[in-house]
């Protein structure tokens, strides 16, 4: 089962690097890792995606309580929860015809067009993993030039939250 987990912990060097080892030192994969400072400037909040049975998530959760950094955590999949995620893509957009098209696609997903030379555009595409896939399969696969995604924000919804 697929779970996100939500951790706060202490904004220091080789903290991202032991909850890593954490994980890669039991044999279990990180689908997703994103980190970045919160309104406190001593702390980070790392929302992790990964998979594994109640069993394996509770031995992940107890490990990762056991880490110094640590400070908090909250597996958002316990309830109701938002994730968002954001894809940056390069597409090839020479002619008209492809330019129209990618402009009509990215409108579909409700895209932004955020660069555009004589023979790209790039669009910035924010939403579900689900949406972003979607869009991915939906351009001409010979048009991707690159693309860039950010990995899983999540916050729980309503009261619940993570705090100190």
């Amino acid at each position: 089962m697929r779970h996100t987990i939500s951790v706060l912990i202490e904004n220091e060097a080789g903290a991202l690097s032991r909850v890593a080892g954490l994980f890669s030192a039991r044999g279990y994969n990180i689908e997703s890792l994103t980190v970045a400072p919160t309104d406190d400037a001593s702390l980070s909040r790392m929302t992790i995606v990964t998979y594994g049975s109640e069993a394996v998530i509770e031995q992940i959760t107890k490990q990762l309580n056991k880490l110094v950094d640590v400070i908090k955590l909250l597996d958002l999949s316990d309830g109701p929860h938002i994730e968002r995620e954001m894809l940056l893509i390069k597409l090839h957009a020479s002619k008209t015809s492809q330019a129209d098209e990618v402009k009509r696609l990215s409108d579909i997903f409700r895209g932004h067009v955020v660069d555009v030379t004589e023979s790209s555009y790039t669009i910035e595409l924010t939403g579900t993993a689900e949406k972003l896939d979607a869009f991915i399969k939906a351009v001409n696969s010979k048009w991707i030039i690159e693309t860039v995604r950010s990995g899983v924000s999540g916050i729980a919804r309503g009261d619940r939250a993570l705090r100190v």
